[in-house]
């Protein structure tokens, strides 16, 4: 119970949230009207035209043979893509051109933002149109999706309906302006494939493509002192511009991505102008983005000189000095790039807001969820561990208009263990957008393949964040059910137990964690085990299906081996014990390399942990074959 008298600060948060949510959810769903006209049978609009300008740009010119193609998939017609319409038919207007200007009301869409778009079924013409360089395209996976049930669900698995060429196409008008500026699901099966990205609207780092839009303009706030002033190129002959703790500059220190091993003295001034202008020089070499990182290495050791130390003791914690320093960034970079975010990570210690302080209106604030538990929904009255990330998000708000979010959804100690935590997706994401984050980037697994549902996982977070009005149980429940067949029952009843049981168990935990942080026991395991040999059974002889059950089976695996799974000694068990391990381990390890499974953890592949498990179990484990 809190103490009599004082206001609950997470309540007035919630409810806050909870009343913007309504505006939030209006905005995000967009706008959508019946044109005064009747419909048009798919008979009918396959003899039309599909139209796309000669000029259009290169994902707009994509945009018109994703529609083709899908749509001959669904109805067994190959509509006509031409330059110019004949004007004896009717026609496909895709993305803006002379064409699109000559239909009737061709030409109201303009001045769309990058990722709007706009849908206009009426009379004897179809528009979809958009910003540029992805709305257009955006357009034809919605108009897909909402017309013809199309559903992309994997890299390698879109399920496209069969059209009756009967079915009625009903008039509609619709623009759509997404409420997320960034979304991002960092999965690494998202991060392979340009196409798959785009598909689900992913703002994926990874894409370069034109005829996807290339790369995204807003990008990842991430650890970027380690590169901008790189403890290599300056420690040497000038250990001032590095962290003083301890009584010492932290200098000598190993180098990677995230600069493990110091921070910057940000009341430096040489400090200052390195920074800038590195990351002018970055702006002049990528001007399609629209913000850049000035954020903390991944490490806690923020320089306590004096000046440093007075400017957090007047501010209220270390955001004060890291906030003071990002703020001259952003002025200067501001007088040349107007429309640029200089972006700085709140995490660890330096996510709680600072006093007295205010961001510059170029800065962008990443507030990350590092401390919350994962099991619960961040808003959840019954979770005390996310009370913190709550409030954090409200009074950042209220600070800044440019609040983006990094979210965990993820176990970076052990990629395949079950982690029971798909209710919270929906949740989080609706929560984010109703306090008035601008972009979200959910953190999976992002550098192995194969990780506990991670292709589910993937499809539901990438849809929420798209659209955060709709169900998170019902995409769930759509995944299942065409991704999984005949054996999706089976596979549901699995995820149902795993997360009835750890919400019975009471349990709190954050984003890496052991089998007992998780609630994850021998019930679960055993759950598991027989859920999936049902669903291997009623997948039957279907070689696809049986691929797909078998991959998603490996979290059960891994669940029954948590009693050998964390030793590093051999064992000393009976030969009964010993022999069912060995035979789980085996199969658990066929079912890895059979399915591209590349990764146990964030720091240990599946290669090292089949050697340590080996010499524990006393078996060689790496001949084992599916059978």
């Amino acid at each position: 119970m809190g103490q009599v008298g004082r206001p609950d600060l997470r309540r007035l948060a919630v409810r806050k949230i909870c009343l913007r949510l309504g505006a939030a959810m209006i905005l995000a769903r967009g706008t959508m009207t019946l044109a005064s006209t009747n419909g048009v049978t798919w008979a009918d609009v396959c003899a039309w035209e599909l139209v796309v300008s000669a000029d259009a740009i290169p994902s707009e010119q994509f945009a018109a043979v994703e529609f083709r193609d899908h749509v001959e998939e669904a109805t067994g017609y190959r509509l006509p893509l031409v330059a110019q319409p004949s004007g004896t038919n009717g026609q496909i207007c895709i993305g803006p051109g002379a064409a699109m200007r000559a239909c009737p009301e061709g030409d109201r869409g303009r001045g769309f933002e990058s990722d709007d778009l706009r849908i206009l079924v009426r009379d004897r013409v179809i528009i979809i149109d958009g910003g540029r360089p992805r709305g257009t395209l955006y357009g034809v996976y919605t108009f897909l999706e909402d017309e013809l049930g199309v559903r992309f669900l994997t890299a390698d698995h879109t399920h496209v309906p069969h059209v009756d060429p009967a079915r009625v196409l009903e008039p509609v008008d619709r623009f759509y302006h997404p409420p997320l500026r960034f979304r991002r699901s960092y999965y690494a099966e998202a991060e392979r494939d340009d196409v798959f990205a785009a598909r689900l609207r992913n703002h994926s780092e990874s894409m370069r493509d034109p005829q996807v839009g290339g790369p995204p303009s807003i990008r990842l706030i991430n650890h970027s002192f380690g590169r901008l002033l790189p403890t290599a190129v300056y420690g040497r002959q000038h250990p001032e511009y590095y962290g003083f703790v301890d009584g010492a500059r932290r200098i000598d220190v190993g180098e990677d991505w995230g600069g493990a091993g110091n921070q910057p003295c940000l009341t430096n001034p040489d400090v200052l102008r390195i920074v800038t202008a590195e990351v002018l020089g970055e702006l002049r070499d990528h001007p399609h983005a629209r913000n850049v990182s000035v954020s903390q290495n991944d490490n806690p050791y923020y320089c306590r000189c004096p000046a440093c130390a007075a400017l957090d003791a007047q501010h209220g914690g270390p955001m004060g000095s890291l906030l003071t320093f990002v703020n001259a960034v952003a002025a200067r970079v501001g007088r040349d790039n107007p429309d640029v975010w200089v972006g700085t990570l709140a995490y660890d210690y330096s996510r709680q807001p600072p006093r007295n302080l205010r961001p510059d209106p170029h800065v962008q604030i990443q507030l990350c969820s590092s401390s919350a538990c994962i099991l619960h929904a961040l808003a959840s009255a019954t979770c005390p561990q996310n009370a913190d990330f709550v409030r954090n998000f409200a009074d950042w708000g209220r600070l800044c208009d440019k609040v983006t979010i990094w979210n965990y959804n993820v176990n970076f100690a052990d990629y395949l263990l079950p982690c029971p935590n798909l209710r919270t997706i929906e949740p989080n994401i609706r929560m984010e957008v109703a306090g008035g984050a601008q972009g979200v980037m959910m953190q999976g697994v992002y550098n192995g393949y194969g990780a506990e549902f991670a292709e589910l996982r993937h499809y539901v977070t990438s849809r929420l964040l798209w659209d955060p009005a709709l169900s998170g149980d019902r995409l769930i429940d759509e995944f299942l059910d065409l991704h999984y067949g005949a054996a999706a029952p089976q596979i549901r009843r699995f995820i149902v137990f795993a997360q009835d049981h750890v919400a019975q168990a009471g349990v709190h935990h954050g984003f890496a964690g052991g089998a007992a942080d998780y609630g994850i026991d021998a019930a679960v395991a055993r759950a598991g085990l027989a859920a999936f040999e049902d669903a291997l059974a009623l997948a039957g002889d279907d070689a696809v299906l049986r691929a797909r059950v078998e991959k998603a089976s490996v979290c059960a695996y891994r669940a029954a081996l948590e009693p050998v799974w964390g030793r590093r000694v051999p064992l000393l068990i009976d030969d009964a014990e010993r022999r069912e391990m060995r035979e789980l381990a085996q199969r658990f390890f066929a079912l890895c390399a059979a399915h591209g499974v590349t990764m146990a953890s964030e720091q240990q592949s599946i290669e090292a942990k089949r050697a340590r498990l080996g010499w524990v179990l006393g078996a060689d484990l790496g001949a084992s074959v599916l059978r």
